[in-house]
């Protein structure tokens, strides 16, 4: 046995978990040097959802917030989070792209590259492994660890195999919805140290609540790494503290050797972090919630999942939503719940409940996963439910890879012609995410702007805290009241734009998002089925059809509007 080593999650899959990735760079940097001190094995600070926030969301650039960590973390490896053949994406990407991206990852700051496919096949991550080692990289194959009836500890330790083959450096068993159990955990662990020669790294959130019996479980089965949060980001969805692993192993034969007072002066900064961001975290996210092992939504996904809930004005939908995932989980072959899996299984499963029929709208995903495009599921799909979503469309077998054309040259010569790509980096950063990439690259989008926090119980509420909802007693009678700045329409109470109420021939929008392609012009035959056109909702593309056959008489859209549930799309009669 051997000390164990701790990877630091707190400026990545932390932040993911707890507060919907919306950390900025700036409350990054300045606790970074004192990060590199601790002596951790990695910090995990790039890669998984951080790209698309950083550009959707914070008006960031992620290549620079790469590069400003790397000049701070002067000791310890930067870690990403690599989706395989998705990248940091929620589709497959062509080889070009993924070598382009692994190769500029490495040149602009990450050391270590823990790659993963959401299906466990071994084939989407056969490209971006030989890239990462190519560059000199550690290289960290990847277990997307799940329970289901097609999964089992000799499936993982055969794919941890595999990936000693492709002469990866380490393995990691990633349980991304706390599902292990002490006794499951040993045992791989311990297959795994028999059966390789790979280091061992685990990493699980803390959702089920066992995670640090499970992560003691593994020490004494010869685990190398664990991945942990400093405190205030640690507990519910995300990992367990990192200062209560390092105290519970000290005086045993896995002891760290991590300074606990170095670590209180960084757990000290990042409660101020907490408090910050505190009108981001939900405490559903915080909490431990043993009903994970039934539905078993992974940490990012869970916090995402209330956030994106919450846009669509459908949070009391919730409880729906989880019931309904492990039937569509079921119905697509038992796919481990990770990016982009847990996305297209979760999205699908609030088109479900919010369409009142099960699968009568569909993302483009959906049907791309069903066609085989991800990769080969665990298990067999639904025929069923997989007719009704493609009909007698071809399912592939090869590797999905091999059927795409190269697509990094079309991009940067497209992007450099329209103004807005000006290296490599812009050029990935376009070719990733097409509908959304061009108003960051041009310096139009802007930061999303945090919600004042709401005190808890005993503090002085600052002015910036007023909350503008009250209770008004008038003579016995209780009123709701909420107070609007002077030109402010409330969204909650806001009428629809091109209300389609008595409109025949009206189509509405069941979602909100925004609009990235309009298929139709005025005076066009459209049959039933026909793709209308396309909104970007929840991060998945959703096509729009038509409801029956007509001529489009009205349409009130175009590519780039923000709508809303109800929103008037166009006319068809």
């Amino acid at each position: 046995m051997a000390k164990v080593r701790f990877t630091e999650t707190a400026l990545r899959d932390a932040h993911q978990s707890l507060l919907a990735t919306r950390m900025r760079t700036r409350d990054m940097i300045p606790i970074a040097e004192e990060m590199d001190k601790v002596g951790y094995f990695s910090v995990e600070a790039w890669g998984g959802a951080t790209f698309d926030t950083c550009i959707r969301y914070l008006n960031e650039d992620p290549w620079e917030r790469l590069r400003q960590l790397k000049a701070e973390f002067n000791h310890t490896p930067i870690q990403m989070l690599l989706r395989g053949q998705n990248l940091v994406g929620y589709k497959h990407y062509p080889d070009d792209i993924v070598t382009k991206f692994v190769e500029k990852s490495y040149e602009n700051g990450v050391d270590v590259f823990r790659i993963f496919d959401a299906l466990n096949d071994i084939r989407n991550m056969e490209k971006a492994i030989r890239v990462a080692k190519d560059q000199g990289a550690h290289v960290q194959g990847t277990i997307s660890y799940t329970i289901s009836p097609v999964h089992s500890i000799d499936n993982f330790v055969e794919l941890a195999k595999d990936l000693e083959a492709l002469d990866c450096d380490s393995v990691a068993i990633k349980d991304m919805a706390g599902l292990i159990t002490p006794t499951a955990a040993y045992e791989l662990v311990t297959k795994l140290k028999e059966e390789t020669g790979l280091l061992v790294d685990l990493h699980c959130h803390c959702t089920s609540g066992m995670t640090p019996i499970s992560y003691y479980a593994a020490c004494q089965a010869g685990v190398d790494i664990l991945d942990t949060a400093i405190s205030p980001l640690a507990w519910g969805t995300s990992q367990p503290p990192t200062e209560s692993m390092v105290a519970a192993l000290q005086g045993t034969e896995f002891d760290t050797g991590l300074d606990l007072k170095l670590l209180t002066a960084i757990k000290e900064y990042f409660d101020d972090i907490k408090v910050k961001y505190g009108s981001i975290l939900d405490p559903i996210s915080e909490s431990v919630d043993t009903d994970v092992l039934l539905y078993q939504i992974p940490g990012g996904m869970l916090s995402n999942l209330i956030s994106q809930l919450k846009e669509q004005n459908a949070i009391d939908r919730y409880t729906d939503v989880l019931d309904e995932m492990p039937r569509v989980r079921k119905d697509m072959g038992y796919p481990p719940l990770v990016t982009p899996t847990s996305q297209i299984v979760g999205i699908q499963s609030v088109m479900n409940v919010l369409g009142g029929e099960r699968y009568k709208t569909v993302s483009n995903e959906v049907k791309e996963y069903m066609k085989g495009m991800y990769g080969k599921p665990p298990a067999p799909v639904d025929a069923e439910i997989s007719k009704q979503i493609i009909g007698d469309d071809e399912v592939i077998t090869c590797r999905p890879a091999d059927l795409l054309e190269p697509e990094f040259d079309k991009f940067k010569k497209e992007g450099e012609e329209k103004g807005f790509v000006k290296s490599d980096e812009d050029a990935l950063t376009y070719a990733l995410y097409p509908p959304i990439a061009p108003k960051f690259l041009k310096g139009e989008a802007e930061e999303e702007e945090l919600s004042p926090r709401m005190p808890t119980d005993g503090e002085v509420i600052i002015a910036a805290e007023i909350p503008n909802e009250y209770s008004v007693d008038v003579d016995g009678d209780i009123f709701n009241v909420k107070i609007l700045p002077t030109g402010v329409i409330d969204i909650d109470e806001a009428e629809p734009k091109n209300d389609c109420k008595n409109r025949e021939g009206a189509i509405a929008s069941s979602m909100q998002g925004m609009i990235i392609k309009v298929n139709v012009e005025v005076g066009d035959e459209v049959k039933a089925g026909d793709t209308i056109c396309v909104i970007e909702a929840m991060k998945m593309e959703n096509d729009i059809q038509a409801e029956a056959d007509g001529t489009v008489e009205e349409i009130f859209i175009e590519a780039g509007d923000a709508i809303a549930i109800d929103d008037c799309l166009m006319v068809i009669k």
